[in-house]
């Protein structure tokens, strides 16, 4: 990128109108930094808003840059004198300049400023110098001025006069001295060696007090502006009595150094002058000329001893040099002058000032290396090694700063910036001075970082475990997930989503849906703890950020279980059309084995825990029930009193809260022969037999109350034909096979409940009603299963017959051995009908 600098020179000219023009003369290219320089030339006291010149054109660029680029103007001093119009792309006059104000005496005199203009950052210095117009006319620092002149002083000699004051320069300074009114001087103007102009009255005719003791003259003072100014003084010239013999000063000029924080009273310099004379016209004494200007003000002579000190502060950054002039009178009225220079020295008596020119904040955390946070302007109004200033960063941050101009830096970063760890840094800029000693100035910024979505939402755990109780109600909060992110605002603001998936053939979101907000687990529907006892979820948390970014955990539900089922009885099977019965030996000892009760619950835990009791006994003695394992056992020696039907019932409970029950009958023939049995069961069965139909027919009748005459009649003649049928049957039974077991449940030894296989003898003879049986295998028990309805005799003929059971060779008594299977593990579908004939 090209460099340049453009010096525009501006020439200024009176008359009937104001002119000025500007000439863009000289472009120099500057190496490894842009920096663009212009300078205009414009007269003191324009009005407010007159046009310095086009900066836009003069640097080369277009107004739609200084626009995007916020161009600004940047002073150093506390008053700017000039504004930038941005649109137009010119600078104009923004309050009066008086170049008197600015500058003084110095010439040139001119002001800088620079202009910055920011993405990317450039840098323009301008120089303004301000012309001076004729705008004060000379003046004398007094109206009036006396002299006293000895009578006998030479033709020839010098008498030096105030000098006017003209706060122009140049040409509309002072320019010349007239002296009217008077016969006796001459004037001569000499110019001092900064070129400002002081005049020397001469005598050119010797005085007479005699003849005139004193007179008046008028020393004229006038510029060279158009239109030409002057000032006035008057001189009163009072003549002397003869002195012949005036001060002499040692030296013609007198030099003194002073340091600025010098106190007052310090002595910078002594001057010395001696006079011939004696008496009253040999004493000298010691004054400041009139034209010692802001000298007189500044430091005091001792009129005896001519030692010249301090009597105010001094200020090296405002005035470096005075220069005085010293006169020397003795009483006579002569006098000689001197020249006293007195040099200012620099001390480091100014900190550095630290100014921000430009800031940037916030600024994004992931704003890359490098990236320009703000730009100062350090200053030092202290000179050479005192003027030299250094300036840094303090503290261990991720920013930099570098000089770019002079007396300027930029603050970068330097390094990753992280919202979540730092939000804001209080960035503290160090500006220390090469002095003696070191001056130091601080200046502290706070920067604050703003947030991008950089951080996913973190779950307290990666995975959760949750219980819920079943027969839950649908839509009540359960458990409750959270995630947190190290973000700020809506990047932080957290969303919980539950990731659809499949279990058991059903979307998830049909068991469990989420809130939102608050990450709270709600049931969608009841749970059966039967069906289901645990699944998996997936929950996602997702942030407000763009684009959102999001983390998953995973909920493992677990189904509590309830107390909801009560116990269900797998054995014995209650058979509402035949009748179980357990066959116990009266010579069964105490604990023998008569059955087992099995039961189960479907529950789980403490809620499955069954225990069984027996509730309701024909003889409590004689039975007891295993409270853990549901066996009934003989309590005592059963004997020949104990009845052959026993009737028990047993209560089984679980371990809930509250607890479920069922309850079994159970019935139980003690008996050694299988006809006591028969006979016993036989008249139970057809009594049951009576009653249930008795109570079938009863509600027959009455729901049929239109055909009662004819039902009756159907009912009478077929009760009687069944129960003539009935009457010549000896015996039947129905066996059903023992029922089902659970799978885990098993007998062991060969004293369990039920035995694989059981043989019976039995005799029959004509009289069926005293038939006899005995067992095969002596010790062991049968379950004996006894069903009226089953078959008629015939049938039971049949079903011998077909098993090859039955011998024709024996018509009067028949002995038959038969089997009775009992599979207590799977059902067993055969029935055997043993049949007595012989009637």
């Amino acid at each position: 990128m090209g460099i340049f600098r453009a010096h525009v020179v501006y020439f200024w000219r009176t008359g009937l109108c104001l002119k000025w023009k500007a000439m863009l003369i000289i472009i120099f290219i500057m190496p490894d930094m842009v920096l663009g320089q212009a300078r205009y030339s414009i007269p003191e006291e324009m009005p407010e808003g007159s046009v310095v010149g086009n900066i836009a054109k003069d640097l080369g660029l277009e107004i739609t840059r200084l626009v995007s680029g916020k161009a600004r103007i940047v002073t150093k001093g506390s008053r700017q004198y000039v504004e930038l119009n941005r649109d137009k792309g010119i600078l104009m006059v923004k309050e009066r300049i008086d170049r008197e104000e600015l500058c003084k005496q110095t010439v040139p005199c001119s002001f800088s400023f620079e202009v910055i203009i920011e993405n990317p950052i450039q840098l323009y210095r301008v120089t303004v110098e301000v012309r001076d117009i004729n705008d004060n006319a000379p003046v004398f620092p007094r109206e009036n001025v006396h002299l006293e002149i000895s009578e006998i002083a030479a033709s020839g000699t010098r008498f030096s006069l105030e000098s006017a004051v003209d706060l122009d320069v140049g040409v509309n300074g002072v320019q010349n001295y007239a002296l009217k009114m008077t016969d006796h001087f001459k004037l001569e103007i000499q110019s001092k060696p900064d070129g400002r102009k002081f005049v020397e009255m001469i005598l050119q005719n010797q005085l007479d007090r005699e003849k005139q003791e004193d007179f008046t003259m008028l020393l004229i003072a006038s510029d060279g502006g158009d239109p030409q100014k002057s000032g006035t003084v008057r001189i009163h010239v009072t003549v002397l009595d003869i002195n012949d013999n005036a001060p002499v000063c040692e030296r013609h000029v007198y030099r003194g150094e002073v340091a600025e924080n010098a106190g007052r009273g310090a002595v910078v310099a002594s001057v010395s002058a001696s006079d011939a004379d004696e008496g009253p016209y040999g004493q000298v004494s010691y004054h400041f000329s009139r034209d010692s200007g802001e000298g007189a003000e500044a430091f005091a002579i001792d009129e005896e001893s001519g030692d010249i000190t301090v009597q105010v502060d001094l200020d090296y950054e405002k005035v470096k040099h005075y220069e005085l002039t010293v006169e020397a009178k003795d009483q006579g009225g002569h006098m000689d002058s001197t020249k006293v220079i007195i040099d200012v020295t620099d001390v480091n008596d100014n900190v550095p000032v630290i100014a921000l020119t430009s800031f940037s904040s916030p600024i994004a955390e992931d704003s890359p290396s490098g990236t320009t946070v703000a730009i100062i302007n350090v200053r030092d109004l202290d000179s050479g090694s005192n003027g030299k200033v250094e300036c840094s960063v303090k503290d261990k941050i991720p920013f930099a700063i570098r000089s770019s101009l002079k007396n300027y830096y930029t603050l970068i970063t330097d390094g990753k910036l992280d919202r979540e760890t730092t939000s804001e840094y209080n960035i503290t800029f160090t500006a220390v001075d090469s002095g003696e000693p070191r001056l130091s100035t601080e200046k502290t910024i706070s920067l604050k970082v703003s947030d991008v979505n950089d951080n996913a939402p973190v779950f307290e755990q990666s995975s959760y475990s949750a219980t819920i109780s079943e027969n839950n109600s649908p839509g009540a909060p359960f458990f409750c997930v959270r995630a947190s992110d190290a973000d700020w605002n809506q990047n932080a603001r957290v969303s919980y989503l539950l990731v659809d998936s499949e279990f058991n053939g059903n979307q998830v979101s049909s068991y469990i849906s989420v809130n939102a907000e608050s990450g709270a687990l709600h049931a969608v529907r009841a749970f059966d703890y039967e069906q289901m006892k645990s699944f998996e979820v997936q929950i996602t948390a997702q942030d407000g950020g763009s684009p959102p970014l999001a983390s998953n955990t995973t909920v493992k539900i677990y189904i509590l279980d309830q107390n909801d089922n009560g116990p269900q009885i797998l054995y014995p099977i209650q058979s509402g059309g035949s009748l179980v019965a357990e066959m116990v030996p009266r010579a069964a000892d105490v604990g023998y084995l008569v059955t087992k009760v099995v039961a189960v619950d479907v529950d789980s835990g403490q809620n499955a825990w069954l225990s069984y009791k027996l509730q309701k006994a024909t003889d409590r003695a004689l039975f007891e029930v295993g409270a853990q394992n549901g066996e009934i056992r003989t309590a005592r020696q059963v004997t020949d009193k104990d009845p052959v039907k026993q009737k028990l019932t047993v209560v089984v409970e679980d371990n809930g809260q509250p607890s479920r029950s069922a309850t079994v009958n159970v019935n139980v023939a003690v008996a050694d022969s299988f006809p006591e049995v028969l006979s016993e069961f036989t008249d139970f069965t057809h009594e049951k037999e009576k009653n249930e139909n008795l109570t079938f027919y009863l509600v027959l009748a009455l729901a049929a109350v239109s055909f009662l005459f004819i039902c009756c009649l159907v009912v009478i003649i077929s009760v009687k034909i069944y129960r003539w049928r009935q009457s010549r049957l000896f015996c039947q039974s129905n066996l059903p096979v023992i029922p089902y077991y659970p799978p885990h449940y098993a007998d062991t030894g060969r004293t369990g409940t039920l035995q694989q296989m059981y043989n019976y003898e039995v005799c029959s003879t004509t009289d069926s009603r005293k038939s006899d049986s005995k067992f095969v295998r002596p010790g062991s028990h049968s379950v004996l299963l006894m069903d009226p309805n089953y078959a008629t005799a015939e049938t039971l003929h049949h079903t011998l017959n077909k098993h090859n059971l039955l011998d024709d060779a024996n018509s009067s008594e028949m002995v038959k051995t038969f089997t009775f299977k009992a599979i207590n593990r799977q059902p067993y579908p055969e029935r055997l009908t043993t049949c007595f004939q012989g009637w």
